[in-house]
């Protein structure tokens, strides 16, 4: 059986490589590979393919000194990360940002082609490169949830011929609903906050291009503090989980500072931000924690329901020559929504369970509808009388017994 990868690079060059059987293929940023990745993302020698009795296999890393040595950002099969697995026919791989689709082809058409490896250099390939004209350092998207939630698609289904454009679209659909499908599977029995969201950030890892992901969970505000306060929104934030791509960048998540200005305007307009070059940006001048870290592209999305923002999901990226697109920002909306759900689901039971606690305690005291009443309204029962200043005088009177018998 002979197959063929179908293989697109960040810059959108795309060629064929056919795949003969018997030979071993490798694949990486090193010139000296098979199959070449110009991808920043993708290791000197990331992977390779190498026939079984199964079919084309792939294995995540290379040999070196007889020992298998993975690479640091895995490969992905249909979404999801593989360490190694056999390829079926229109299975999608992707490597860093560069995508490479399997295809297997007739054993009468193997007969057709050289023996050799069909490979397009570099050089040869075609240099169509999409520029964007917008300067940097200007807030490309603003959105809300309801802007993805309640979108429609325009793709008319009379029509039984789609335009390119249209198919790559319904396959960025269908991946992101391969990825919210089972999100919804894993975090329906979940009920801790820091596991839904180990959960959330390592979806966002593998649907966008993030370097770094944090999630700040907004404190229970008083009913008494000014909702639109810059100081309650500044202090009511606090970290519930950070995660780097890059083993290199691990130490920095512990000393993670995440742009105050940005989740500012997230938590008190609702909306999630993509914005580029977010050291050069005039909306997020004067923010040091990016321009100290060196952030050249960050998403923030909001962890909204109709009750309230919980809090917010931060990602960015450190890449001076790679930034995030549309579609990654829809995603983690659409990440951060399905989230945010079940953290006002968690938050419910918590408080259903302290309800059910307290209930017990003040009953044992005190009657139901006293009991009832403090539940519904915690802040109508208080304390009377007044704190004030007052001198007591203690005296021994002789014959006090007598006198008060």
């Amino acid at each position: 059986m002979n197959a063929e990868l179908s293989i697109t690079d960040p810059l959108g060059s795309s060629w064929k490589v056919e795949l003969v059987p018997g030979q071993l293929y490798t694949i990486g940023r090193a010139k000296e590979n098979d199959i070449v990745l110009n991808d920043r993302r993708v290791s000197r020698k990331h992977a390779f393919i190498v026939q079984t009795d199964d079919g084309f296999k792939l294995i995540d890393g290379h040999m070196e000194e007889g020992q298998l040595l993975r690479s640091v950002n895995h490969v992905f099969v249909n979404a999801m990360m593989q360490l190694d697995a056999v390829l079926h026919d229109t299975d999608v791989i992707t490597i860093g940002e560069s995508t490479l689709t399997f295809h297997e082809t007739a054993d009468v058409r193997a007969l057709e082609l050289s023996q050799e490896t069909v490979y397009v250099p570099p050089a040869q390939r075609p240099k169509t490169v999409n520029f964007e004209d917008s300067p940097l350092g200007h807030t490309q998207v603003q959105m809300s949830v309801a802007d993805i939630i309640g979108r429609r698609s325009h793709l008319s289904l009379e029509n039984a011929l789609a335009s390119p454009d249209e198919i790559r679209d319904l396959r960025r659909k269908a991946k992101i609903l391969e990825l919210l499908f089972e999100m919804s599977k894993t975090l329906g029995t979940v009920f801790d906050l820091e596991e839904i969201f180990e959960r959330a950030t390592d979806l966002i890892f593998r649907g966008t291009p993030a370097d770094r992901v944090v999630a700040l969970l907004a404190e229970d505000i008083s009913e008494e503090a000014p909702r639109n306060s810059s100081d309650t929104l500044e202090h009511s934030l606090y970290r519930i989980g950070a995660k780097t791509r890059d083993a290199a960048f691990e130490k920095l998540s512990e000393k993670l500072a995440v742009s105050r200005t940005i989740t500012q305007k997230v938590m008190r307009e609702g909306i999630a931000i993509l914005s580029q070059d977010a050291k050069t940006d005039e909306q997020f001048q004067g923010s040091d924690s990016i321009v100290a870290q060196g952030v050249r592209s960050t998403i923030c999305a909001p962890l909204i329901t109709q009750s309230g923002v919980h809090g917010v999901l931060y990602a960015d990226r450190l890449d001076p020559f790679a930034a995030f697109r549309q579609d990654h920002l829809e995603l983690i909306i659409a990440v951060a929504a399905q989230t945010a759900v079940t953290v006002e689901t968690v938050k419910a039971h918590k408080a259903l369970a302290r309800e059910e606690v307290a209930r017990a305690n003040y009953s044992r005291f005190m009657p139901e509808y006293v009991v009832q009443q403090i539940l519904e309204n915690p802040h109508s029962f208080r304390l009377g009388g007044a704190n004030q200043t007052i001198t007591v005088l203690f005296a021994d009177i002789r014959g006090f017994t007598a006198i008060s018998e």
